[in-house]
């Protein structure tokens, strides 16, 4: 596992929606950890495209990340409602409610094939177990498997699928929640779920959520990790793509605390509070379709410089994330 996180033993998450581009994975990768690209409901030429400017840049190891899609079936009254509701939000920033889109990832089996023909160093899946035809064929390929867990028995599923590693998300992480199972949240520490699992499992372990200092990171490794994944931490690096209402938010006084939420995308995830976070607390679990319905909204607020009306995914350590090259942050929490 350390040759696979290289010798820093640092992994730069999969961000999708921008933040994880080329250049972060790239930067990540030349100063001794691994970097990954979010291939999550991106099209299949897209991420090829990603693929080939890292493989232009020189890259010699890399991950991707894929969601897996969800078999629920959405609450489509719920959702209709939703809409509904979000008419003067859209007005607001001059944006178009879409008719929602009823399908998850449709161009999921095309970016597994692409992966399983390209073999980077590593493809992590989230929120759900990929078939286990496809973590064959991926490690056949010379990919290693990873799996999003957040808790023991997610890890114990990982396992008995042929996973690799795993990465072990505490609740406290920014973004989405890669949770699988019908599980209550993890309510210790982050070193105290990397503990339980490493009982649980003898996979690798990726320590992720909530890491803000090297002193958190030394804390993950001690508890039984091999390696740290961080996110939040790179969002303000230069090479990340994130946009600039959302760096700006990280940097500003104005946000008092992260929570989490489904307003934005119709499944949990951490992020900044803002007043949109505020005023949907009971938003529909209707992933991907509230993503796709608010996705102009969201927009048109970057656009307008306004980050009350879209999504600032932060970890609880968002205030120690730096304005610092990639590679710096690397060095900070090498192990």
């Amino acid at each position: 596992m350390e040759g696979w996180a290289g010798p820093a033993g640092v992994v730069a998450a999969p961000m999708a929606g921008g933040p994880s581009r080329p250049e972060l994975a790239h930067a990540a990768g030349r100063a001794g950890g691994l970097g990954f690209l979010a291939g999550g409901l991106k099209s299949p030429a897209a991420l090829e495209g990603e693929l080939d400017v890292l493989d232009a840049m020189g890259a010699a190891a890399y991950g991707v990340n894929l969601f897996v899609p969800s078999t629920a079936e959405v609450d489509r009254a719920a959702v209709l409602a939703y809409r509904e509701r979000l008419a003067g939000e859209a007005r607001a920033v001059g944006a178009a409610l879409p008719e929602p889109r009823w399908d998850d990832d449709d161009a999921y089996p095309a970016k597994l094939a692409l992966l399983t023909e390209r073999a980077p160093a590593a493809v992590s899946f989230t929120f759900g177990l990929p078939a286990a035809d496809a973590v064959a064929a991926l490690r056949r390929a010379g990919t290693l498997v990873l799996q999003t867990v957040t808790g023991p028995d997610e890890a114990r599923a990982a396992a008995e699928l042929g996973a690799d590693a795993v990465v072990v998300q505490h609740p406290d992480a920014g973004g989405h929640s890669g949770a699988f199972l019908d599980l209550p949240a993890w309510e210790g520490t982050l070193a105290d779920l990397v503990a339980a699992v490493r009982a649980a499992v003898v996979l690798p372990i990726v320590a992720a959520g909530g890491i803000g200092t090297p002193e958190d990171a030394a804390a993950a490794r001690a508890a039984g990790a091999e390696a740290v994944q961080l996110g939040t931490a790179f969002l303000r690096t230069p090479e990340a793509g994130t946009n600039p209402v959302h760096r700006a938010a990280l940097a500003s006084d104005e946000f008092e605390r992260t929570a989490p939420t489904r307003a934005f995308s119709g499944k949990w995830a951490r992020g900044l509070e803002n007043g949109f976070m505020r005023r949907f607390p009971d938003a529909p679990a209707a992933y991907p379709v509230i993503h796709h319905l608010t996705a102009p909204l969201r927009a048109a607020s970057v656009a307008a410089g306004d980050p009350s009306r879209t999504n600032l995914w932060a970890g609880t350590a968002w205030r120690a994330a730096r304005d610092e090259p990639a590679a710096e942050t690397v060095a900070r929490f090498a192990g």
